[in-house]
């Protein structure tokens, strides 16, 4: 029999997981055209939409994990020439880069120090000047914990047709996320993190701007899996089979869309900043410094600077997950070997998560 050590996860997801998400995924597996599931893939689109915040029809759980749900939007709204203008300021800016270009999208990319944000009037300056087609940047970049402003770039974009994509895996169901308000024309995020899911979906939303461009394309979409015009009729629509979708992970999704929203979306905002406040007041008692930019940064991604004094970093987190089973994130690409990455998502931002951190950094330093 499957033996599988329990963790307490803090790195950068997977989260936590509720014990009734567990039962959830455990629950009979049903046919992926059953009506009873047909149901169940309309109750997830509409607490979805509640977390989006939108009203969006094409709103649905791409099968995969978050990387999917970018590849899905950048392989649908990216033509052959297509002008898109992608921010970097972390891994994940980078990957959008690759996806874009993959899909045969000419790049233009802004750059940022990582752990820093965009200037919203260079962003805004920059599109003046390219005129793209597409308009992408991480909301809540996991690399490096810096939050993005997204609220005043939609009328920039859309005044020269172009369209707005956001990338909220970490932010999803943590942080406020206006798609309608704010015009967010395409968004995808994943289940691991705020969502306290296991990985396997993304979630992803899209605008009727942004399935005009997906469904007048001059060439086919890049990859058959992840065309809209055909999953699109699988989970609004016809209903006409496309792939087999992963049953019981929309099992999962459901219910822990479901405890997000009997929380409330303004009380789990405020228990993940409250938590977040307590972590840092810990971390910084004992001598951490953040390495985002202070006045745009996520509660739920804390990048801490690795104290002077530190010889083995590695051999540290992993003490934390022998001796006290507590995964903790290392840095990534230019912070590797500099930063740790301590998340605090979902089901794990408690208080009582935060004593164990401290009380187990406190054993091994």
């Amino acid at each position: 029999m499957l033996t599988v050590p329990h963790r307490l996860l803090h790195g950068p997801g997977p989260s936590p997981v509720a014990p009734s998400v567990l039962e959830a995924l455990g629950k009979p597996c049903i046919g992926h055209m059953d009506p009873a599931f047909m149901e169940i893939m309309n109750e997830v689109r509409a607490m979805m939409q509640q977390v989006f915040r939108t009203e969006n029809e094409m709103t649905l759980a791409c099968s995969g994990t978050g990387s999917a749900g970018a590849e899905m939007l950048m392989d649908n709204l990216v033509e052959p020439g297509d002008v898109c203008l992608i921010g970097i300021n972390g891994v994940f800016g980078g990957r959008l880069t690759d996806k874009a270009k993959r899909a045969g999208g000419v790049v233009h990319n802004m750059t940022a120090e990582w752990g820093q944000v965009f200037d919203t009037d260079a962003i805004l300056e920059k599109i003046e000047e390219l005129k793209p087609k597409l308009v992408c940047f991480v909301h809540a970049e996991t690399s490096t914990g810096a939050l993005q402003p997204f609220d005043k770039l939609a009328e920039a974009t859309h005044k020269h047709g172009g369209l707005l994509v956001m990338d909220c895996v970490t932010s999803f169901a943590g942080l406020p996320i206006e798609i309608d308000t704010w015009g967010i024309d395409a968004a995808y995020s994943g289940t691991q993190k705020c969502l306290s899911c296991p990985p396997g979906l993304s979630p992803v939303t899209l605008s009727e701007r942004a399935m005009h461009k997906a469904n007048n394309r001059k060439s086919p979409c890049n990859s058959w899996y992840l065309d809209l015009a055909l999953v699109g009729n699988y989970w609004s629509g016809s209903r006409a089979y496309h792939h087999t979708a992963p049953v019981n992970m929309n099992y999962a999704l459901h219910e822990a869309l479901r405890l997000v929203l009997e929380e409330g979306l303004e009380e789990r905002f405020a228990r993940h900043q409250r938590v977040h406040e307590k972590l840092k007041a810990g971390l910084v008692k004992r001598g951490f410094e953040y390495a985002s930019d202070p006045d745009h940064s996520l509660p739920m991604l804390n990048l801490v600077k690795i104290p002077a004094g530190v010889e083995d970093e590695a051999g540290i987190r992993k003490r934390l997950l022998n001796e006290h089973d507590l995964e903790i994130g290392g840095g990534l690409g230019k912070l590797a070997g500099q930063c740790w990455r301590i998340g605090i998502m979902g089901h794990g931002a408690r208080d009582e998560n935060v004593d164990t951190i401290l009380a187990a950094l406190d054993a091994v330093m």
